[in-house]
C-alpha cells in the first residue's frame, strides 16, 4: 500500500480561496463552451484587472498553502515594480502606463523552437491552476496570494531546450517613453533575471496570468509574470517579453546592481542576512493588523521539502 506523507505546503480543505474575495469562482462550470473560450481568452491576454471577472474551471494545486490570504487590495496596491515607480503605491497609481496589448514573448538561444509567441501559446487554457503561494520579499515582508497560471515547465517543454541550455534568462519590458520608472537610471534597464534549468523545470515554478480569480493587474506584472515561491520576490520578474536559453549563468539585474547584497540564487534563507537588515523574521501582510504581525522566516520560504534537493552540496552562504 502506498502511503503519501503530507508536505508542509500541501493544500488542505481549508485552503479554498476566501469567498469574500471571489465568491463566484465556480460560475464558469455553469457556462456554455462558447463562454468558456471567451473567458479564457480574456484571462490570458488582458492587461488590466476586469471588474467582476471570475474564473472557475481551473485546477487546484497540491502545492497550495492553507495560510490566511493577504487582502486583495493590499496585494494589488503594495507592490515592487520599479518600471512603474519606486514607492509601494506607485505601481497601482501608474498602472495605466503599462501597455499590454499587443503582447508577445521572444524566445531565443539553445532551444529547438525559438520564435515569437503570444501569451496564450505559452499558457495553455486547459492547464490553468490556482496556487496559493507565499511571496517573500527581501525587504522582510511577505504575502499569501492565490495565483493563476501554469507550471513554467509546460512552456519550456514546448520550446524544447537543447542539452546546451543550462539556464533560462528572462527580460521584462523596456518602454521608457511610457513607464515613468525607466526614465531614471536607478537600475540598468531592462530588468533581467534567470534560473538554472532544474529550478525552472521544477513544478513549483509558475508562469502567471492572474490572481484572485481575475486577470493579472498591470501593477502585478501583466500580462505574464513568473513566480518562484522559494526565492525572494525580485526573482519573480514581471511583464515578460523575452526568454533566452543559455549555457552560461546569465547576468541578473540586482546581482549586477549590488553583488554583495543580491546573489544569483536568491533563495529565502533566514540564516543569511541582507547586509543591511536581518532576514530571520518577516512582516506578514494579512488581515491581522496590517503590517504589524511578525513571523519567523522559513528556510526556502517553507518549500524546503520540495526544493532543498536542488541545492545539495552547495554552500548556501556562498551561493546566496
Amino acid at each position: 500500500m502506498l502511503i503519501r506523507v503530507p508536505r508542509r505546503s500541501d493544500e488542505k480543505e481549508s485552503a479554498v480561496t476566501d469567498p469574500e474575495i471571489y465568491r463566484q469562482r465556480r460560475i464558469f462550470m455553469q457556462q456554455c463552451a462558447a463562454g468558456v473560450a471567451g473567458l479564457a481568452g480574456s484571462l490570458l491576454v488582458g492587461g488590466q484587472a476586469q471588474a467582476g471577472l471570475t474564473i472557475g474551471a481551473v485546477q487546484s494545486s497540491p502545492y497550495s498553502t492553507d495560510e490566511e490570504l493577504t487582502p486583495m487590495h493590499a496585494a494589488t496596491h503594495y507592490n515592487n515594480f520599479y518600471e512603474l515607480g519606486y514607492k509601494k503605491e506607485d505601481p497601482s497609481r501608474n498602472a495605466a502606463a503599462l501597455i499590454t496589448e499587443p503582447w508577445t514573448v521572444e524566445v531565443e538561444g539553445h532551444c529547438e523552437n525559438p520564435g515569437t509567441y503570444a501569451v496564450e501559446d505559452l499558457v495553455p487554457v486547459d492547464q490553468l491552476e490556482e496556487r496559493i503561494y507565499r511571496l517573500r520579499c527581501v525587504e522582510a515582508w511577505s504575502m499569501v496570494i492565490p495565483w493563476l497560471g501554469v507550471p513554467l515547465s509546460v512552456a519550456l517543454k514546448k520550446l524544447r531546450p537543447t542539452s546546451q541550455a543550462r539556464y533560462v534568462a528572462f527580460q521584462t519590458i523596456l518602454d521608457p517613453e511610457n513607464l515613468p520608472g525607466q526614465r531614471r537610471a536607478v537600475l540598468d534597464w531592462p530588468y533581467v533575471e534567470g534560473l538554472r534549468m532544474d529550478e525552472a523545470m521544477h513544478p513549483l515554478a509558475l508562469l502567471v496570468t492572474g490572481l484572485y480569480g481575475k486577470t493579472l493587474p498591470n501593477q502585478n506584472g501583466a500580462p505574464l509574470r513568473l513566480i518562484v515561491p522559494w526565492k525572494y520576490g525580485f526573482k519573480s520578474l514581471k511583464s515578460i517579453v523575452r526568454m533566452t536559453f543559455t549555457e552560461d549563468e546569465p547576468p541578473t539585474t540586482w546581482a549586477t546592481q549590488s553583488a554583495a547584497e543580491y546573489g544569483f540564487y536568491s533563495n529565502v534563507n533566514p540564516n543569511v542576512d541582507h547586509p543591511r537588515w536581518s532576514q530571520a523574521t518577516e512582516r506578514r501582510i494579512d488581515n491581522s493588523r496590517l503590517f504589524q504581525r511578525r513571523i519567523e522566516t522559513l528556510f526556502l520560504n517553507g518549500y524546503a521539502d520540495e526544493v532543498a534537493h536542488l541545492y545539495e552540496g552547495m554552500d548556501l552562504k556562498k551561493f546566496f
